[in-house]
């Protein structure tokens, strides 16, 4: 097993929680940058390792966000050692921050990254800011917090407009090793896993792709992940697994869904959809600054493969 070389730690996470952690034959790391299809990805894998719309627990416990600093990490472990079924495990750390395991099987999940950014946009919006420092001082403490604070406040300070935000989203130049957000941490995370798409328990997903084959999505995961689902399940695992049934279930599957750090947690759902970054980038101009920008973060094959196309 290779350890993790690089860490990474924000306000929120830490990659340094895996330290130690010890892997079963068959786990599962889901491994995105933010806003990317996680909770979508944990909610198609939970219904092919249980077989059914109903789960034992909310999805945040049963793929719990390891690297989340709002769990003591000792009650998370303990959370996963208990766990009989076949472990999927919740990470928006880049695949040079994670322990490579060759018994496990890491997914990655790609979208394209003008989404990304107005799904980032709304998610910082519905936040409830309080909520999520208390459960961080309650699990962790608050020593850090001022030095962790002063390293990533550039990218914490939010313009007024979307527009604004937007671009602030696209250019900010935050170290991807303190970030929570932004172009350069998703296409470094993406880059990641792209850069090891031929191992073969590195799997690649791309939001595009569900959207356009849900079924034919999950059919081709549970042949990747060796799980045979029986034909007659398939009718009622892919409507599960649509937008609206999870926005319909965010109780149960939104992430901390039981320890809220929502203003609205039906709001965690909030579109879903794929283009409607178009009302932002409305002209040439915005399109090349755009592009210009992707050319200085990431190769050709990378963008053409998280944009589905040229951008």
């Amino acid at each position: 097993m290779r350890n993790a070389k690089v860490r990474y730690q924000n306000l929120v996470a830490d990659s340094a929680r895996f330290d130690g952690f010890e892997f079963r034959e068959g786990d599962i790391i889901i491994s995105t940058p933010p806003k990317c299809g996680t909770t979508w990805t944990q909610t198609i894998c939970a219904l092919l390792i249980f077989g059914s719309p109903d789960f034992p627990q909310a999805v945040d416990l049963i793929s719990p966000w390891l690297e989340q600093s709002l769990r003591p990490i000792a009650d998370v472990v303990a959370d996963l050692g208990a766990q009989k079924h076949r472990r999927f495990i919740k990470s928006h750390t880049p695949l040079d921050g994670l322990p490579f395991d060759e018994r496990v099987t890491y997914l990655c999940v790609g979208r394209d990254p003008r989404d990304v950014a107005l799904s980032w946009d709304n998610h910082m919006d519905n936040m409830d800011i309080q909520a999520l420092l208390a459960l961080r001082d309650k699990a962790v403490g608050s020593e850090d917090l001022p030095q962790l604070l002063q390293r990533q406040m550039a990218g914490m300070q939010m313009p007024e407009t979307e527009s604004e935000r937007f671009w602030h989203w696209v250019e900010n130049d935050l170290a991807v090793t303190d970030s929570v957000g932004g172009l350069a941490f998703t296409l470094h995370h993406l880059g990641s896993f792209y850069a090891q798409r031929d191992r073969p328990n590195v799997v690649m997903l791309h939001y595009g792709d569900l959207k356009a084959d849900l079924g034919g999505q999950m059919r081709n995961l549970a042949g990747k992940l060796g799980i045979g689902v029986e034909e007659e399940l398939w009718p009622t695992l892919v409507p599960a697994a649509t937008f609206e049934s999870m926005k319909a279930r965010a109780a149960q599957v939104a992430p901390n869904a039981t320890e809220s750090i929502w203003q609205d947690q039906d709001r965690f759902f909030h579109r879903g959809s794929s283009g409607q970054w178009h009302h932002v980038i409305t002209d040439d101009a915005d399109a090349r600054r755009y592009r210009e920008r992707v050319e200085r973060l990431a190769d050709d094959d990378l963008s053409k493969w998280v944009h589905q196309g040229a951008i």
